[in-house]
């Protein structure tokens, strides 16, 4: 399996669980995504994060514990010979993630962070910087810029929506146009774009329903890669049920897909 994408090709996937829940399901899931994207030619990172740090209550799930957890990510490398993406939130983070990441992700919060984005240049590895619900797309050139400044080319940019009003996000997808001025990849996340924070019962909500809708306008206008959370069962999923999509609906989901950049690339 390539660790970098093939731009020229179909379009590139980030998928797997919101968090290492343990290592059953997360190789379930990994080994699943797998074969579908081989038998579609889809380029493929397996993203799980190792611990989560931003959650909307104090109870709510954060992970396994940090070896734990990085253990289940070092299987995953080495059975499925996968890629593999996860979350960071502070400059020791880095290195840690390093041992196991080929990219390490920079949470949407968290991308004006310099010393973060900083660290994360710094171990090499490819950097995917979530775009802040807060900020224009023009404003990612600078989380960008720090990070080739840093002395690393391998950067990546993800749409994960705006904050439009106070429970709830929207894709403008004008964006893009202005975040591939940057000179590289841009990806579109199709789960946490329908994310409806801060319910009042202290969860997050989403609509997972729209997921596909998401998925193929961005096919459409040019994103180079999507980004989709799965779970077998996502109402039962330690984080970020609410919006992720049910595994067994990813392969036809992805089939649609490959048909939509087909026929724009003819």
């Amino acid at each position: 399996m390539k660790t970098t994408p093939d731009f020229n090709q179909n379009f590139f996937l980030i998928a797997g669980p919101c968090v290492v829940e343990n290592e059953n399901i997360t190789l379930h899931i990994a080994e699943t995504i797998k074969a579908i994207c081989q038998k579609l030619d889809i380029p493929l990172f397996f993203k799980a994060s190792y611990k989560k740090a931003n959650r909307s209550s104090l109870n709510s799930f954060t992970g396994i514990g940090v070896e734990e957890g990085i253990a289940v990510l070092k299987k995953v490398k080495s059975q499925y010979d996968l890629p593999v993406v996860t979350d960071i939130h502070t400059e020791e983070e880095a290195e840690i993630a390093a041992t196991v990441a080929d990219v390490l992700q920079i949470p949407a919060f968290l991308c004006r962070q310099t010393d973060l984005l900083v660290a994360a240049a710094r171990t090499g590895k490819f950097v995917n910087i979530k775009k802040g619900q807060f900020l224009s797309p023009e404003s990612m050139r600078f989380a960008v810029e720090k990070v080739r400044q840093a002395g690393n080319d391998q950067v990546m940019i993800t749409e994960r929506g705006t904050m439009f009003g106070y429970q709830d996000l929207i894709v403008d997808y004008r964006g893009i146009a202005e975040m591939k001025k940057n000179n590289c990849p841009c990806i579109l996340d199709c789960t946490h774009s329908l994310q409806q924070p801060n319910q009042p019962q202290g969860v997050t909500g989403g609509r997972p329903d729209l997921v596909e809708t998401i998925a193929k306008a961005g096919i459409a206008v040019g994103f180079d890669g999507l980004f989709i959370e799965t779970h077998p069962c996502p109402e039962k999923a330690l984080s970020d049920g609410a919006n992720m999509l049910p595994l067994n609906q990813l392969d036809d989901l992805l089939t649609k897909l490959i048909k939509i950049r087909k026929a724009i690339h003819e």
